[in-house]
């Protein structure tokens, strides 16, 4: 089969694989959609996971089941299937421990385009097909489908880590896909004020679509000044970063009130350690939480979010923004997501 991979640090290119095979409990598919992510970005051009030789790339799309291993009971050939970008083994203890995205060690449950081939191939493989796939609804589409599989569920659990709760003030960091799920979450959560950080006009007007109230431009100053100024110094209740670097945290924990919990779910891809502002974290006494968690994978999650936007409460086709048909367009949709033009949010390559 053809896969398109990450060569070496630096270096994409299309190569030819053995089909996988599979285990009793797996399934083989073949990709209908996929989409691109940043996260490919770090793997490729900051080297963040490692070097990695002929890794076929890819972790969001949707798919058609091909082969199912003897043991699996709800997917058969044919299926049309929803394919979260977190699959974990699921009788690991730590999923039994509640943190199945680290099944069998530290982010071991985001298998593809990490240490395993990606969706980005003729076929894919799925690890315990019963308890990762989900079916795709029937009024959900194909590109539609894509988001499912990391944006919003990296978004939403942005706002589960930050504990977003009736009539919070929120502030997102980053106005990407992800950060527009947070929005979306947050706004779904019942946050009062949305602030969000991001200047991208495109970003922006889908921002307000999903809740966002107010805007905040690097440009114009640090973010906290410009939260502080606009919350009458007392600062937020939650802070999710879902864009920046090592140095967002500074930031975060300067904007948030005591008591206030921070979520993230940005890829931190380059840096070695992140600075926390002693005295505004109250000198280690101010009961500012920090958590960062990698999304939940699995079948409920990819059922309970496919369920929200069959149901018609949440609408993600304002985030794909460039659509493609045909493997070829693969390479430039993926050069489109390193390269960031201002009208883009994601970019998909429709395959079926």
């Amino acid at each position: 089969m053809k896969g398109f991979a990450m060569l070496k640090i630096g270096e994409v290119g299309w190569i030819e694989k053995e089909r996988p095979t599979c285990g009793p409990m797996d399934a083989i598919c073949r990709p209908l959609a996929i989409a691109i992510c940043t996260s490919d970005v770090h793997t490729v051009w900051e080297g963040a996971v490692g070097d990695r030789h002929n890794m076929i790339l890819g972790h969001e799309g949707c798919a058609e089941v091909v082969e199912v291993g003897e043991c699996v009971k709800d997917f058969k050939p044919g299926d049309k299937v929803l394919v979260p970008a977190i699959t974990p083994d699921w009788n690991s203890l730590e999923a039994q421990g509640g943190y199945s995205m680290h099944s069998g060690g530290m982010l071991a449950g985001w298998k593809f385009s990490n240490f395993k081939d990606g969706l980005d191939s003729e076929f894919f493989h799925v690890n315990d097909a019963d308890g990762n796939l989900a079916h795709l609804p029937e009024n959900i589409n194909t590109v539609d489908a894509c988001m499912l599989s990391d944006m919003v569920p990296t978004g939403f659990h942005g706002v589960e880590l930050a504990d977003v709760q009736f009539g919070d003030e929120v502030l997102v960091i980053g106005i990407g896909p992800v950060g527009l799920m947070s929005v979306a979450g947050a706004h779904m959560r019942g946050a009062s004020r949305i602030l969000a950080v991001g200047t991208r006009p495109k970003c922006v007007e889908v921002a307000k679509f999903y809740g966002a109230d107010e805007f905040i431009s690097y440009k114009n100053g640090s973010i906290e000044e410009q939260v502080l100024d606009m919350t009458g110094g007392k600062g937020v209740d939650k802070v999710i970063i879902a864009g920046g670097d090592v140095d967002t945290f500074d930031s975060a924990v300067k904007a948030l009130k005591p008591g206030g919990k921070i979520g993230n779910v940005n890829y931190l891809g380059s840096g070695d350690m992140i600075s926390i502002p002693r005295v505004e974290w109250g000198v280690g006494m101010g009961h500012k939480q920090i958590v960062g968690g990698l999304m939940p994978g699995g079948r409920l999650r990819m059922e309970k979010l496919g369920a929200l936007v069959a149901s018609g409460k949440l609408d993600v086709s304002p985030l794909a923004t460039h659509v493609f048909e045909g493997w070829d367009y693969i390479p430039e949709a993926l050069q489109l997501m390193k390269d960031k033009p201002a009208e883009l949010i994601k970019p998909v390559v429709k395959l079926d």
